[in-house]
This record gives structure tokens, sequence and C-alpha cells, in this order.
């Protein structure tokens, strides 16, 4: 049987634009090229602007991760300036991070990736009639349960930082929002109101037990405890749909740091988990690079470090099929996201089913949803440990010259801002974002990025034009395309 070739795209349910071009032989995938379609611009209108601009025009990069966006820009500015924001701030912006994120994490499960099994090609399994039931798109009882919690979720944004998306309170000297005593007791409850939600629908039992599943043969015997669970109807498609086997990613996972503490200490800690080894190497900042072979910009000599990063379209480029560059950790191929994140935490249920499996579509999807369940617990203390009355931000004075990164965890993984200042403007601002290492192409020697090399070997059904497999692919990075191209 001769090679088949696929265009699947673009996406449904999917944050920007996404194609995917797939040969296909014997019924599997055999090669994939992944093409972010939409070249936005932002590296470019950033140059030539007053430094603090960035944090106007920076979280309009996109509407699900803005408030990440700022995040980095904030850092990047407060690098810059040797700027360290007062325990208040850092926690009120811990909260504006995490609520973003936790919002993502919920609308990624319930409306994004579930939804792909309520398709007819799953209509003879025995539990496809309740996951259409759950979680079809739109009308799904549980689907739309996710929906009102998600909105709810979202007054904590109005609070803390006055609007969403698009919030100006993250400041490079910390929160430009002061949160009043009532205030802290209203957010506090809000914050419980999602947890009940998440309690009663999504895991069917305390957060605090569910971060502590600490095995898969515990997580069975949640599972089998509470088969009501949404994530245990999770657990059970997942097993009897073999996601553990698809989407086998690089091995080698990247993280910042998460939520970064007053003192200096994270949620998570920075570095890259290698899995082969099962250690976190230190995060080696100098040794990234972006390979332009393949995009639709110049090369400009070849893999450059982002704080000398180059971002000049070429339409016309032969051999180029994407505007997304291809970023690389000292020459390799890695993965960002929850299941870094976890993975760099050593939670110890994510450590033991990537142990066994790999990154897949399994674990990743479970990484996110231990980090639902790890994050509120952490929000609530947040919120207790705040001094209303003491300071929210310091007055930044920003240099004339310098070089500085911010970088943070947005909901999908390691997102990195590297500004260049000169006699008071950006000379240069370069952004690499979670998607950007996701669904980078192939570099210079050929080497497919994370989510090309996951496609290979995803079955495809004979008639599929949009094989489910490769839906349940993509859909496990959580792809966000405006956030991949600048």
């Amino acid at each position: 049987m001769g090679t088949q070739r696929l265009l699947v795209g673009p996406f449904n349910r999917v944050e920007g634009d996404l194609e995917v071009k797939l040969e296909v032989a014997d019924g599997r995938v055999t090669s994939a090229h992944v093409n972010a379609p939409m070249y936005r611009g932002f590296e470019q209108i950033l140059q030539g602007k007053p430094p603090r601009d960035a944090l106007v025009y920076v979280p309009r990069i996109c509407g699900i991760c803005s408030v990440s966006q700022s995040m980095a820009a904030a850092r990047a500015l407060a690098a810059l300036a040797g700027a360290v924001p007062p325990p208040n701030g850092v926690l009120a912006c811990n909260l504006m991070l995490a609520t973003e994120n936790l919002a993502d994490h919920l609308t990624h499960f319930y409306l994004f990736f579930m939804p792909d099994f309520t398709r007819e090609v799953y209509a003879r399994e025995p539990w496809h009639a309740e996951a259409l039931r759950r979680f079809e798109a739109q009308r799904g009882e549980h689907t739309r349960l996710a929906i009102a919690a998600r909105q709810r979720w979202f007054d904590l944004m109005g609070t803390l930082g006055g609007r969403w998306p698009h919030t100006h309170s993250v400041q490079p000297g910390g929160s430009s929002r002061p949160i009043e005593a009532a205030e802290r007791i209203r957010l506090l409850a809000k914050v419980r109101e999602f947890r009940s939600f998440l309690e009663q629908t999504l895991f069917g039992g305390p957060l605090e037990e569910v971060a502590g599943l600490d095995s898969e043969a515990a997580l069975q015997d949640w599972s089998n405890r509470l088969p009501q669970a949404d994530f245990s109807r999770f657990i059970a498609i997942s097993g009897a749909t073999k996601l553990e086997t698809l989407g086998h990613g690089p091995g080698l996972y990247l993280s910042y740091g998460s939520f970064r503490q007053p003192d200096g200490s994270y949620a998570a800690p920075p570095g890259l988990w290698n899995d082969a080894r099962q250690v976190l190497e230190p995060l080696a900042l100098d040794r990234i690079t972006e390979d332009a072979t393949h995009a639709w910009l110049a090369e400009a000599g070849g893999p450059l470090h982002p704080a000398q990063g180059v971002t000049l379209p070429e339409p016309d480029k032969a051999g180029a099929y994407t505007w997304n560059k291809a970023p690389r950790l000292a020459g390799h191929v890695v993965e960002t996201g929850a299941i870094a994140r976890q993975l760099a935490a050593g939670q110890p249920l994510v450590s033991a089913a990537v142990r066994r499996c790999g990154g897949t579509v399994y674990t990743r999807v479970l990484a996110r949803l231990l980090e639902l369940a790890r994050v509120v617990p952490m929000m609530e203390a947040w919120l207790r440990e705040l001094r209303p009355g003491e300071p929210w931000c310091d007055n930044t004075a920003l240099p004339e010259d310098g070089d500085a990164v911010g970088l943070t965890e947005a909901a999908r993984g390691s997102l990195g801002h590297w500004v260049s200042v000169r006699e008071g403007r950006i000379a240069r601002y370069q952004i690499v974002a979670p998607t950007t290492w996701n669904f980078s192409p192939r570099d210079a020697g050929g080497t497919p990025g994370a989510l090309e090399r996951s496609l290979e070997g995803a079955p495809v059904r004979a008639g599929e034009a949009t094989p489910v497999a490769v839906q349940h692919v993509v859909r496990s990075f959580d792809p966000c395309m405006v956030c991949t191209v600048h």
C-alpha cells in the first residue's frame, strides 16, 4: 500500500490557526509537518517603543494567556531595573497567573479534549453514551457546568487585576491593584466555590487527596471508588482507548519554575527533567537557540540565542512550511507544559506514570488535572498570606540601556521574553512561547519538533480525513497558536 498524504486543519476548538500535513502508510502516520500559518509581528511592533509599552502590547498577543505574557514582560523589565517586588505584589501576581492557568486547564479538559470522545467514530464503545451526556461540545451536562464554573472563577480577576483579559496591574514592581481585607475574604470564598466544583464534579473527593495520589495503583483505586467523577471517566476512557501508547514525546521536559514565592523559592523548581536519566538537570538558559531553517523567516546566520534573535519575514523562502521558529535547548528537542512542572516538582503519580509509558496523551492530561488539584490549595494559602496595608508595588526606574530576560510558566509551559533597551527604547524583543517549543518545525538537521515527533505512529482508520488519534495527540499539548508566532 502506497503512502497517503493528508492535510488536517484548520483545527476546531484550538486557539488560533493550525495545519498539520501527514504522510500515512499501512494505517500509521510516518511523518508530520506542523504549520503555524498566521504571522503576528509583535516582536517588530515593539521595536522603537518605550520599554513600559511592552506591558500594554504583550497581553494582547493572546486573549487567553494575557496574564502569562504580562508576567514575562514585567519580570524582564524588573530584571532590567533590578527591582524586587514586595511580598504582597509577588503573591497577587501569582494569584492572577494561577487564576488564568487553572481556567485554561479546566477549559482544555471540558471544552477541548473530552469532546473528542463523543465523536461518531466511538459510537459503538460502551462508554460513549455517557461521554456524550457529559462532554458533548456546548451541550454536555458537565461541559455546561464547567463553563459556568469558569465564568464565576474569572470574577477573581476583576478584584485582583481590575479586568481580564489584558489586565495592566502586573508591573515590574509588583501589582498596582491593592487588595483590601474585605476583598481578600470575598476572593477566598470564590476560590472555595471553585474548589467545590472540582471536588464534586471533576474529582469526586478532596483536592488534597487527589494531589497526594502517589502511584498508578492509588489512582486506579480512586477511580474504582469514585466511578461517577469525571476524573475517573477520563481514566477509564484513557485505558479503553490506550492513550498511554499515543503521542510519545522527546523525553526531555523544560520548566522555568512555576509560581516564584516572596523568598525566591518556587512551587515547582526550574530545570530540565531528563526522563532517561531520571534527574532534574540545571536550567541552561544560555544554551537556548531558535532555528529558522524551515520558517518563513530570515535565518540571519544560523540558530541564534533569543537575546540575539531576529524576526524578519521571508514569505517566499524555499523549504519553509511554517511561521514558527524551531527552539532547541543545547540542540535538543524538548517538551514543556504541566507535565514538565509536575516532573520537576517530583509529583509521585505523574513521575510514576511517565516512568511507565513516557510523555503521552494520557500523562499530559493527567498532569494538568493534578495541577488543578495542587494549585487551588496554594491559592488559598497565598490569600491568607496577603497583608492589607503593606506595600503592593514598588516604583521602578528603568535604565536607558540594558538587556534582560523575563521567565514564567504559562498553562501550556515555559514562556520567555528577551528584551534589549538602547537609549531608552526597545531595540530588540524576542518571545519564545510554550507552543513555539512544542509545535516547532524541523531544524537544520531535519529533527522534527515535539508534536511532529509525537504524531509519528499515530493510527489512521480507513477513510479518516481528520484522524481522531491525531486530534487526541494535538489536543494533549493544548496548543495556543496565537502565542506561537510573533
